[in-house]
């Protein structure tokens, strides 16, 4: 009798267990069918392309052939990807599914519809260029519409040369990190490019902060410890010190503002939340709250643990552009419903006041310290960023800004792995890239 019990226990269990592995199947086949089907063994969709915004073929489904250009080819390889799906965000994995008419009975039935992205090969390709071969990111967006006209990730290799991805796969330290599309997927210790965080903080919190006054004289004592400036800079007012960059200054108010309001008013710019890029979710930034005040004064001046997630970043300069609000970076263009891009809207939580004062000091920056002379006539706002990275290695260089015009509704993001200073060697590479998205 107990046998008998044990027998009936262990089939009800067994076929319970079938049961719910047959709905789990059902649930994942109806979810995932489409992307099964157009990666399934024999060889990926059979047909489509993938194009830019002006109709230049960047992949071939039919011939699982990339463009024959090799710096188009190459320039772009994180967008579209690589034929093994190791760049976990090109559009050749992620959107795959899109470019087949799946059918829950029938299966898969092949289609020629094209992928269009709204990327400009032509930027990238610039953009490539004026990197020169260094690791890092060169990206521009249209604040107004969303798209993503440029997104260079590098290094870059070639999808078609077997001994680059050999070396890539042997570990080659020239190829560290290929696969990864730092634009998306990568965070940087943002460097003076948060003081940007820290002006909106304490325009917003701290009363008196256009009478606020500081001596800069190389260096900021708290306890046994200080932060330093690269120079005296003697005495500046809020808009002479985000100019001169003066981390004296900035720890001074970042002392005052404290910490768990930089963190909120880092959130509030959407720096510590994932990006959702034509569905692709960005890395997420952060911030550490701490009431060290050494800690505290570096923590507002870009250093200590601060991470920052290039798309957001690149975000939050369109946003302040349009007073708090501004599209969404996209990567893909609507094709008759096929691809569910919806217009979508970012904002942050700074007053529109805010926005327009930072918006005036950035403009500031550029006429009188970095140079209008390199953007010609183009109304850029801007801030660079000289991030320290501990150790012997070179400094991050950041270059991030927006162009404030109606007709050039462009913000940017230029980050160079261990570059060095941010206005002269990512400035020079964001310079190259609006000239030819001006033109």
């Amino acid at each position: 009798m107990k046998r008998l019990k044990f027998r009936t226990i262990f089939v009800m269990l067994f076929t319970g267990m079938l049961i719910f592995g047959m709905l789990a199947l059902l649930f994942f086949y109806i979810r995932d069918g489409a992307y099964w089907a157009a990666h399934r063994p024999s060889g990926s969709i059979t047909s489509g392309q993938i194009v830019d915004r002006n109709g230049t073929v960047l992949y071939d489904y039919g011939g699982r052939s990339y463009s024959e250009d090799y710096e188009t080819r190459v320039s772009t390889i994180h967008a579209v990807g690589d034929r093994t799906g190791s760049i976990a965000t090109g559009a050749r994995q992620v959107f795959a599914g899109k470019m087949s008419d799946f059918n829950l009975i029938t299966g898969i039935n092949a289609k020629t519809d094209q992928l269009k992205l709204t990327l400009d090969a032509r930027l990238n390709v610039t953009a490539m260029d004026a990197m020169n071969g260094r690791k890092g990111v060169a990206a521009l967006y249209n604040y107004r519409t969303g798209d993503v006209l440029c997104m260079f990730s590098g290094p870059v290799f070639d999808p078609d040369d077997k001994a680059q991805l050999e070396a890539i796969n042997s570990g080659a330290e020239a190829y560290t990190g290929a696969y990864l599309n730092r634009f998306l997927s990568s965070t940087y210790t943002p460097g003076s490019t948060f003081k940007i965080v820290t002006t909106a903080a304490a325009l917003e919190t701290l009363p008196d902060v256009e009478d606020f006054s500081f001596r800069c004289t190389g260096s900021v004592s708290y306890g046994d410890h200080s932060v330093t400036c690269p120079r005296e800079h003697g005495w500046q007012n809020l808009t002479d010190a985000l100019a001169n960059s003066c981390n004296g200054a900035y720890a001074e108010l970042a002392n005052r503002v404290g910490s768990e309001t930089l963190e909120t008013y880092a959130q509030q710019a959407g720096l510590l939340d994932s990006v959702s890029v034509s569905g692709l979710k960005t890395a997420k930034g952060s911030f550490t709250t701490t009431s060290v005040p050494i800690d505290e004064g570096w923590s507002g001046v870009g250093q200590y643990k601060d991470l920052v997630n290039p798309c957001a970043e690149m975000t939050l300069m369109g946003c302040i552009a349009g007073g708090g609000t501004a599209a969404t970076p996209k990567l893909v263009v609507e094709q008759g419903g096929i691809f569910g891009v919806k217009p979508e809207t970012s904002a942050i939580g700074w007053q529109s006041a805010t926005c327009q004062r930072v918006k005036e000091m950035m403009r500031n920056n550029v006429v009188n310290h970095y140079g209008q002379d390199q953007f010609g006539e183009l109304p850029v706002c801007a801030k660079s960023g000289t991030a320290e990275v501990g150790g012997d290695k070179a400094p991050h260089a950041w270059f991030t800004g927006f162009v404030d015009s109606d007709q050039y509704p462009y913000a940017f993001v230029v980050v160079i792995e261990n570059g060095g200073w941010g206005s002269s060697e990512a400035g020079s590479v964001a310079a190259r890239l609006l000239e030819a998205a001006c033109e």
